[in-house]
C-alpha cells in the first residue's frame, strides 16, 4: 500500500526481509531508504522513480500521514528566489523550483495560483536594501517591478509604504496536497507510524529499526527528517557539524481579509534568516498574518505550553545556541514579546497596513521551523546536504525547501544514484 494523502500505514514485517509484504532481494528490502515524510523526502522518492526506475524505495514517517511538521505548516507560498544570493543553492533551486511547482500542480490538478507579491519598504532605512533586492532579483532572473507610493495603491489599496517592488512570479498552493500527490506519483512504499531509534551501517548495507519494531536493510540511507535531521545523522554515526534549533512560527488569521487583495511583505533583514511578518492571501481565500520566529520549547513545540526537558537540554549543551543568542537576543526578545503580546504583533502589521487592530487578528495553526546552527553560533542561511558512507544527509533545508522540493530531490536523488553505481 502506498501512502497517498494520508492512507493508513503499511504494515511491515518485524525483522529484516520484508517490507509491507515485500520479501527482501540481495540481502537487502530495497535500494534507498528514505527517513522523513515531508517534501523533501518524498520529492526525493519522486526524483528516484524517474531517474532510475525500477529502483526500489521505502520511506519511514513517524507521523500516521505525510506533511505533518514543516510541510503542512507553512504559508502556502511558491517563492520568486528574489532573496537568495545569486549562485547559492538556495537562489538557483527556488529560481528553478517555483515553475516546476507550477507545472507540476497543473499537471496533477492541484489547486494554485501565481499571484506576484509585494515587497514595502515603509522606512527609510528600508529603501537601500529594496534596491539591492532589485538588483538581486535581475541577477536570478526574476521579474521586478519598481513601485512608488501611488502605484503601491494600485496592488494593495490598504497597503502603505515609501516604495516597493512587484514580484510576478511568486503564487501559493497547499503543500500538503503537493506532498500527498508526490507520495502516489513516486512508487515507493511508504510506511507511516514508527520513528527511527537505531542505525546500523555497515559497508555493504544499512538497516534501520523503528519504535514499532519494524527492521529495514537498505543499501542507501537518505535522512531527510527535517526538525530531527542531526538526531538521525548521529544515530548514523556521523557528526552533523550542526545542530537544529527550533523557531516557532506563529500566525494569525486576519478577520477582515478584504484588506488584502494578495501577498504583502516587508523587507527583510538580512542580518536574520527569517522573512519577517507578512500577509499571505492563501489557495482557499483567506488571509494568514505572520510568522513571527521564537525560540520554541520543543522540537516540536507548536505552543508555549509544549515542553520537552530532552529538547531543551539539546540546546543549551550545543555551545553554538549560546553564541547566537549573545548575537541576536535583541533581535530575539522583540520576537518574544510580539509573541507575548497582541498588540505588539498588530503594531508590527501596521507598519504595512495601517487598518489592521488587534481585534482583527484571529489564532491560527502555528509552525516549527528546523533552523540548523554551526558551532560558533552561526544560523544556516543555504540548503546544507552532506554525504557519508551509504548515506546523505538533509541537514538544513529552510524556506523555500517547499517551492524548491522537486529540484532539490533531483540533487539528493543523483547523490543517491551516484553512490548506488559505486557500491
Amino acid at each position: 500500500m502506498r501512502g497517498a494523502g494520508g492512507a493508513g500505514a503499511v504494515r511491515g514485517a518485524r525483522g529484516v526481509g520484508a517490507v509491507g509484504g515485500v520479501g527482501a532481494v540481495g540481502g537487502v528490502d530495497c535500494d534507498v531508504l528514505v527517513v522523513g515524510g515531508g517534501i523533501v523526502g518524498l520529492s526525493t522518492a519522486h526524483a528516484l522513480s524517474r531517474l532510475a526506475p525500477g529502483t526500489r524505495v521505502v520511506v519511514l514517517e513517524k507521523e500516521p500521514g505525510p506533511a505533518r511538521h514543516q510541510t503542512g505548516r507553512n504559508s502556502g507560498v511558491i517563492h520568486s528566489g528574489i532573496y537568495y544570493r545569486p549562485g547559492s543553492l538556495k537562489a538557483r533551486f527556488a529560481v528553478r523550483g517555483a515553475a516546476e511547482m507550477v507545472k507540476f500542480c497543473a499537471e496533477h490538478g492541484i489547486a494554485h495560483e501565481v499571484t506576484g507579491k509585494l515587497i514595502v519598504a515603509t522606512e527609510r532605512e528600508e529603501l537601500p536594501r529594496l534596491h539591492a533586492l532589485v538588483q538581486r532579483g535581475r541577477e536570478n532572473g526574476i521579474p521586478v517591478r519598481e513601485l512608488g507610493p501611488a502605484q503601491i495603491a494600485e496592488y494593495e489599496p490598504e497597503v502603505r509604504g515609501l516604495a516597493a517592488i512587484h514580484v510576478g512570479t511568486t503564487g501559493i498552493v497547499d503543500y500538503g496536497r503537493v506532498s500527498a500527490q508526490l507520495a502516489e506519483s513516486s512508487g515507493a512504499e511508504i510506511v507511516y507510524g514508527g520513528a527511527v531509534d537505531l542505525i546500523s551501517r555497515r559497508p555493504s548495507a544499512v538497516a534501520v529499526r523503528t519504535t514499532s519494531g519494524l527492521v529495514v536493510k537498505a543499501r542507501v540511507l537518505v535522512n531527510c527528517a527535517g526538525l530531527q535531521c542531526d538526531r538521525i545523522a548521529r544515530l548514523a554515526g556521523d557528526d552533523p557539524g550542526m545542530r537544529i534549533i527550533p523557531f516557532r512560527g506563529e500566525y494569525y488569521d486576519l478577520a477582515r481579509p478584504e484588506l488584502v487583495r494578495g501577498l504583502v511583505y516587508p523587507v527583510p533583514d538580512p542580518a536574520f534568516p527569517f522573512l519577517g511578518v507578512h500577509l499571505t492571501r492563501g489557495i482557499a481565500g483567506g488571509v494568514h498574518v505572520g510568522p513571527n520566529a521564537v525560540p520554541a520549547l520543543a522540537r516540536e513545540g507548536y505552543a508555549w505550553s509544549t515542553v520537552r526537558p530532552r529538547d531543551i537540554g539539546s540546546e543549551l549543551a550545543w555551545p553554538g545556541s549560546w553564541r547566537m543568542a549573545a548575537k541576536h537576543w535583541r533581535y530575539g526578545a522583540g520576537e518574544i514579546h510580539r509573541s507575548l503580546s497582541k498588540q505588539a504583533f498588530a503594531r508590527a502589521v501596521r507598519r504595512l497596513l495601517p487598518a489592521v487592530t488587534a481585534a482583527d487578528l484571529r489564532p491560527a495553526a502555528a509552525g516549527v521551523r528546523a533552523q540548523a546552527v554551526l558551532r560558533d553560533g552561526t544560523l544556516v542561511d543555504d540548503f546544507l546536504i552532506r554525504d557519508a558512507p551509504r548515506t546523505v544527509h538533509v541537514l538544513n533545508a529552510p524556506s523555500p525547501a517547499a517551492t524548491a522540493s522537486l529540484p532539490i530531490g533531483r540533487e539528493i536523488a543523483a547523490r543517491v544514484l551516484r553512490t548506488l553505481g559505486s557500491a
